[in-house]
């Protein structure tokens, strides 16, 4: 784009000067004059661009025999091993499959008693929550969602997300829970008694 600017506009213009407003080099300029694009590096260039499209459209997930599917959907051709090139050169790849985050594991211990002994119906709000956490996987990695839920409508009071599991991602529920809700009396807390 710029090199065909500079030669449109070298009969008015030197072309150094030209280069040095659009920030090239001239000896790439007329290294380009001598061999511009072949028709296969142009057909590359629309192919990739479409590819790019149908990956983002994918979520960044497709690799390239999907790719390729969607390509002959819309009529171009072109063979597998080429929409691999192609998605290699640009640096385009599949999301393969992922792990999730190992949990430690050990002897159960009972830090305090079960005062719920599974008996979830719950005659006034306020009177038990539940808690939990959660590992969502995202595209720039894992987070953890710890949810406080009240038994007795069901709903989310509160919830706190980060990047590690701490103590502090608990804390943070309940204490949302509590500024919410602002009850008047004791509550029943009631959760897994994981780690945190």
């Amino acid at each position: 784009m710029r090199y065909t600017f500079i030669r449109t506009n070298s009969t008015v213009w030197p072309v150094r000067w030209l280069c040095r407003l659009l920030e090239v080099h001239p000896s790439g300029y007329y290294a380009w004059q001598k061999h511009p694009r072949s028709a296969r590096t142009i057909v590359n260039q629309c192919l990739t661009g479409l590819i790019k499209q149908f990956w983002l459209q994918s979520g960044t997930v497709y690799g390239y025999r999907k790719i390729h599917c969607d390509l002959r959907d819309i009529g171009e051709q072109c063979g597998e091993n080429r929409v691999y090139r192609l998605m290699r050169a640009v640096g385009l790849r599949a999301q393969v499959g992922y792990r999730r985050p190992g949990h430690r594991s050990g002897p159960a211990r009972v830090l305090a008693p079960n005062r719920l002994q599974r008996k979830f119906e719950v005659a006034n709000p306020n009177d038990t929550w539940v808690t939990d956490i959660t590992h969502i996987h995202t595209h720039q990695g894992w987070l953890y969602l710890a949810v406080v839920i009240d038994l007795y409508s069901r709903k989310v009071v509160g919830w706190s997300m980060h990047s590690r599991i701490k103590k502090e991602l608990v804390l943070n529920a309940l204490l949302m829970a509590v500024w919410r809700r602002k009850p008047g009396s004791l509550i029943t807390v009631h959760s897994d008694q994981g780690s945190q």
